[in-house]
């Protein structure tokens, strides 16, 4: 393949990696924009191997199998709960992957490198290295294997700025390092780099996941796009670029979603450490406070809400993912809309612990696309809302974050769930969310507290439903 030609069809797939994306914002095309960016990544892997003349390789192909077997196991294997366990880990693996080719360039280039090659070999081993030590943290904390609230260590902020200067010290030293010091410096900085990725991500919450997960893959598309600087290669550091463009303004997104800015997540000044925090908590006047209920008493007040309601609105959270309630939900929505009620479902940004967490999970028992909304879009009629039903969500429904000042989730837009004639919650229990803001909404007299794992509660009433 001549360089022309490469170049003409590396600009093609350009083009259909950013249409993929495209496709991406769209619940009705995302299947399509999923399916698009793997056939371009499939494209540009053979591409690049074509150009290079080594697509006949044995070693390449064993690679390519072994990858791609790999993958479609983890793809078949892993369940909708541990998604963003998977995507944490693939986007380690693609910093891992800028670190190790990165680190070929320097040892087997020699005095053919220019000081060009050598810096933007440095760098893309950092920034990979940054990557996959975050994200296997990352990982680690979404799947229980580490603490997810912060680890702050003695001296943390200044361990992360040595590391930060040491590795800035090395990447500038590099390109007048002889070979063998220059061999050294890379070790060093992989080293360095692995290590604050760790520092990095173990003082970050398990709140802040979303917006830690969607800069670790703007980060590993970074490192891509550095490490083609380093090959000198054009496709490679044009996807690399688009990966990190993408996953800034998702960054950005999921930060402006909650209310903080991405300095303060990645200094782990958004947790609160000292334990619950009080939110004010309206009191009903003496005599109207509802005494305790049963639950079969309470079952009775939703089917008789349930059974006039001509608009329910599901918010849905991450104690949906962990019961596993999705399946229920679906049900309950089958047989409200059978009886002609109108329903919708309201999708915070950061509800779950990805990007589009709660949008997978719907999509997998086959709820329409058309009845997912947005914030912005559905805070506006839950005043005019019959029933609201909560599976699993307690950060984005606090009405604290409109009142309570001072407290991690305050100015954090929040779904106006308190607005609606009735709420129905079916939690495990009333502990606050990973903010440890305590949530007022639970004692409203128009909200009816189902406790329990989700899916039995839900499978309770669907009996009665029936």
């Amino acid at each position: 393949m001549n360089f022309g030609l490469y170049e003409i069809i590396s600009g093609v797939v350009v083009i259909a990696v950013l249409l993929g994306i495209r496709f991406l914002s769209s619940p009705r095309t995302s299947v399509a924009g999923n399916r698009l960016g793997a056939l371009a990544m499939l494209g540009s892997i053979i591409v690049v191997l074509l150009y290079r003349g080594i697509l006949g390789s044995f070693e390449v192909l064993a690679g390519l199998v072994a990858g791609g077997l790999i993958g479609l196991l983890l793809a078949i294997r892993v369940t909708m709960l541990r998604m963003p366990q998977l995507v944490a880990l693939l986007n380690g693996f693609g910093g891992l992957a800028s670190l190790l080719v990165a680190s070929v360039v320097v040892l087997e280039g020699g005095s053919r490198l220019t000081t060009a090659n050598i810096l933007s070999s440095q760098l893309a081993i950092i920034v990979g290295g940054i990557t996959f030590g975050g994200s296997m943290v990352a990982a680690a904390k979404l799947d229980g294997k580490v603490r997810q609230k912060p680890l702050l260590l003695r001296g943390h902020s200044v361990m992360s700025l040595l590391l930060l200067l040491f590795m800035a010290a090395l990447a500038a030293y590099g390109p007048f390092a002889r070979a063998g010091g220059a061999h050294a410096i890379m070790t060093g900085a992989a080293l360095a780099s692995l290590a604050f990725g760790v520092l990095f991500a173990v003082r970050i919450g398990g709140a802040d996941m979303p917006v830690t997960i969607s800069l670790l893959n703007a980060s590993s598309g970074l490192a891509a796009s550095i490490c083609g600087f380093a090959l000198g290669d054009y496709l490679l550091i044009a996807i690399g670029a688009v990966v990190g463009a993408a996953g800034l303004i998702l960054t950005r997104i999921m930060c402006r979603a909650m209310n903080r800015s991405l300095l303060d997540i990645l200094t782990g000044r958004t947790a609160y450490a000292d334990g619950i925090v009080q939110a004010p908590v309206p009191q009903a006047p003496e005599g109207e406070r509802a005494a305790p209920e049963s639950e079969e008493s309470r079952i009775e007040k939703v089917l008789g809400i349930i059974s006039v309601a001509q608009t329910v609105i599901v918010v849905p959270g991450y104690g949906m993912a962990v019961s596993q309630a999705q399946s229920r939900v679906k049900e309950l929505y089958d047989i409200l809309t059978s009886r002609g009620t109108e329903v919708r479902f309201a999708i915070h940004p950061v509800a779950g612990r990805m990007p589009g967490h709660m949008n997978v999970l719907l999509a997998e028992v086959d709820i329409p696309y058309e009845v997912l909304c947005e914030l912005d879009d559905i805070n506006p009629c839950f005043g005019e809302t019959d029933l609201v039903i909560i599976v699993g969500a307690c950060d984005v429904v606090n009405p604290a974050a409109i009142s309570a000042e001072g407290t991690p989730i305050y100015g954090m837009p929040i779904l106006h769930v308190h607005e609606a004639k009735h709420v129905v919650v079916f939690n495990l229990d009333t502990s606050p969310g990973y903010s440890c803001v305590e949530n007022p909404l639970y004692e409203k007299s128009n909200v009816i507290m189902m406790l329990g794992n989700a899916t039995d509660s839900l499978a309770a009433l669907l009996e009665r439903i029936r």
